[in-house]
């Protein structure tokens, strides 16, 4: 029976040996000693206590147990000299992997993987309803095709919400020829329809939260980044709020919002949002949509990048790449270079900027830099006007208003259903107008007319 990761507070702590395998030829953002070093800054977040690590070069996985043979026997006796209890991979392990890993290492050893360990993170910190049924269906769809016995366990590990899981049961009434495996795995579907169900009920209360926000016209600035970036410290300084903030991975999982006053009597709302990082598992993309549509739904994204990191252009490569899977990569970021107080050497920054360019050099914790930020990020929202070509159909009547209101009008043009506008808006109302804007036609097409 699979053993659950236990709460940081409790001791003693699980011992886990960690596996790195680089594959030669692939792209990755880190690399894999770093990726080791990440692996065990999750570890200890969970509440483990990292004993040793093994890592191995190959071309490609061994189709049976991920590292090769020799590497199995290597793993068996230095797990067994580090007494350690769990085994944890830096890569996602397919079912047939962990269950043959699982086979050699014995039935005192757990494998897991960098997946699953981050999702036991998610698990132990969420603390809304919103966090917690995202994460139980992030679990449960990670698991459902590694279901290789009965889901008692399962039951009780799943969801981060102690018995409301294992409420549904696990235990159904058989059909003809079920065994309990089929029936388990049906108990398993029903629950992440239900959670999806929930979680879509989640989203329309956010659509329309966001869609007051929007007719009241205060823009928002999505904190993103890495996490342990700094993104709660920079929002507390500038709310002179109290967001936890803890010096570990993932502190923040649900989206804060604080109302922040610029200086030119301009009001913004500050949301802080989960922190990204490599490897960043699909079931999490897909469970936390309405959180990241915070992100998607933001008038500006302030990209927080942690200066002092050895790996922070790789780091905000990461973000960057997130941000564009998510359908975000077309609103507009300034990116801030944080905990500037802690730098002890200024070629890092001067290298950096001159490689990312557009940045700020910040601390969220002292505030040097901040009426420089404070100053661009207004100007961004309210002074810096940005061309649009749109089809507003006449329903979108706030939306036609708002542009001849805030807007510069070059030309309109009246069409059936609808109207044309070219001209300029604001940075901040970018976002509201995207969804009607008018693609260019090819040149060549142009040329033919």
């Amino acid at each position: 029976m699979a053993k659950k990761i236990p709460e940081p507070t409790k001791a003693p702590q699980s011992r886990a040996f960690l596996v790195g395998v680089e594959f030669r030829g692939e792209q990755t953002i880190l690399p894999l000693e770093e990726s080791l070093e990440e692996l065990a800054l999750l570890a200890k977040t969970a509440g483990l206590e990292v004993v040793g690590e093994l890592t191995q070069r190959l071309d490609h996985p061994n189709p049976e147990t991920y590292i090769g043979a020799g590497k199995v026997e290597e793993l068996q006796m230095l797990v067994e000299e580090t007494l350690a209890e769990v085994v944890i991979f830096d890569s996602e392990l397919s079912p047939r992997h962990l269950r043959e890993l699982e086979e050699r290492l014995g039935p005192n050893v757990q494998v897991s993987d960098r997946t699953a360990l981050i999702l036991e993170i998610f698990a132990q910190h969420a603390s809304t309803r919103e966090g917690i049924l995202q994460v139980e269906l992030a679990q449960y769809e990670y698991r459902l095709p590694r279901l290789t016995r009965a889901w008692t366990h399962l039951a009780r590990q799943a969801g981060g919400g102690g018995g409301r899981t294992g409420s549904t049961g696990g235990v159904g009434l058989r059909g003809p020829g079920e065994t309990q495996l089929e029936v388990d795995r049906r108990e398993i579907r029903k629950r992440i329809s239900n959670l999806k169900a929930e979680l879509e009920k989640v989203r329309e209360h956010r659509q329309r939260y966001r869609a007051q926000r929007k007719r009241n016209q205060v823009p928002v600035v999505a904190l993103v980044g890495y996490t342990n970036a700094g993104k709660s410290t920079l929002l507390n300084t500038l709310a002179r709020s109290e967001v936890y903030v803890a010096n570990q991975l993932f502190a923040t999982l649900d989206p804060t919002t604080r109302r922040v006053d610029l200086p030119g009597s301009h009001t913004v709302l500050f949301t802080d949002t989960v922190g990204f990082i490599q490897k960043l598992p699909t079931q999490l993309v897909a469970a936390f949509r309405a959180t990241l549509e915070e992100i998607s739904e933001a008038d500006l994204l302030v990209h927080v990048v942690d200066i002092t990191h050895p790996s922070a252009q790789a780091q905000w490569q990461s973000v960057m790449a997130t941000l564009e899977e998510i359908g975000a990569g077309s609103i507009p970021v300034l990116t801030v270079f944080n905990k500037i107080d802690r730098l002890k050497d200024p070629s890092v920054l001067e290298a950096a900027s001159a490689a990312i360019g557009n940045t700020l050099p910040i601390s969220g914790l002292t505030g040097q830099g901040l009426p420089d930020f404070v100053r661009t990020l207004e100007t961004m929202l309210y002074e810096t006007l940005t061309p649009v070509h749109v089809h507003l159909p006449y329903q979108q009547g706030q939306l036609i208003s708002m542009f001849h209101e805030h807007g510069q009008i070059s030309r309109v043009e009246h069409v059936r259903g609808g109207v044309q506008i070219q001209g300029f808006i604001p940075g901040r109302m970018l976002t509201r107008f995207q969804p009607f804007q008018v693609k260019k036609k090819p040149e060549a097409e142009e040329s033919e007319e």
